[in-house]
C-alpha cells in the first residue's frame, strides 16, 4: 500500500486490491481459513489506511492464487487501483497495475530466474525510547531484557528476548514476539507478529517505544 501510493490535488489514493501469489505447498497450508485470513488482512488494510490518511475508493479485498513457479517461502504479492462500478450492475474498471513484489522467507541455493526476489532495501528501525534511541541496521534485531540483545530493556516485567524487529528485502519492518511473557502491543493492541510503519508505538512489558524508519 504503501509502496504503490497516489498523490492527487488533495488526497493521497492507494491501491484496494491485492493478490498474493503463494506456492503450492504454502497455498495447501491455509486450507480450511484462507476466507478468514482474506477478511482478517483487508481488516488491518482499512486500519493502516485510516492511521496514514490514505484515499481508498472501495473496502481493500485480499484474494490468495497458486503460482507454481514460487518455491516454499516465498510469496508475492501483486496490488491494483479498482475503480467501483459506474452503476449497479456494472462491473469494475481496473486502474493502474502494480508490480508484483516477491518475497523470500528462505535462501535457496539455485534461485529460480523465473521467481527471483527483488533486491534488498536498506532501511534502518529506530527505536525511540525517553532517555535512548537504538538505530538498529538488521535484518534482524532482538529487543529484550539480556545483555546480549541489540536493543536492551531494563524493564523487570520485559523477557530477556521479548520480541525480534524483522526487515522484509523491500525494506519495511515487521515486530514478532518471541514468545515473552506479557506480550507485544501495537498502538495499544496485542500481536503476535504485525508490520510496524514510522510513528507506530510499541510496548513490550510496561515499557512504550516509538518506531521509526531511517533509509
Amino acid at each position: 500500500m504503501d509502496a504503490h501510493k497516489s498523490a492527487g490535488v488533495a488526497r493521497v489514493y492507494v491501491p484496494n486490491e491485492y493478490t498474493v501469489y503463494l506456492s503450492t505447498k504454502d497455498r495447501g497450508k491455509l486450507e480450511g481459513y484462507e476466507r478468514s485470513l482474506e477478511q482478517e488482512l483487508s481488516g488491518y488494510l482499512l486500519e493502516h489506511a485510516r492511521r496514514r490518511s490514505y484515499d481508498l475508493l472501495t473496502r481493500p479485498a485480499v484474494t490468495f492464487r497458486t503460482d507454481e513457479r514460487l518455491r516454499l517461502g516465498e510469496f508475492g504479492i501483486q496490488t491494483r487501483l479498482v475503480k467501483p462500478p459506474a452503476r449497479e450492475g456494472g462491473s469494475p474498471s481496473q486502474g493502474e497495475e502494480g508490480h508484483t513484489m516477491v518475497y523470500s522467507a528462505v535462501s535457496p541455493a539455485d534461485p529460480s530466474p523465473q521467481a527471483q526476489p527483488q533486491a534488498a532495501v536498506t532501511t534502518r528501525a529506530v527505536v525511540a525510547l525517553d532517555d535512548r534511541r537504538y538505530v538498529l541496521e538488521g535484518p534482524r534485531s532482538t529487543i529484550g531484557r539480556s545483555k546480549d540483545a541489540e536493543c536492551v530493556l531494563r524493564d523487570p516485567n520485559v523477557s530477556r528476548r521479548h520480541a525480534e524487529l524483522r526487515r522484509s528485502p523491500g525494506g519495511e519492518w515487521t515486530i514478532a514476539d518471541l514468545g515473552s511473557t506479557n506480550g507485544v502491543k501495537v498502538n495499544g493492541r496485542r500481536v503476535a507478529s504485525s508490520r510496524l510503519s514510522p510513528g507506530d508505538e510499541v510496548t513490550l512489558g510496561t515499557t512504550t517505544f516509538s518506531f521509526d524508519i531511517e533509509q
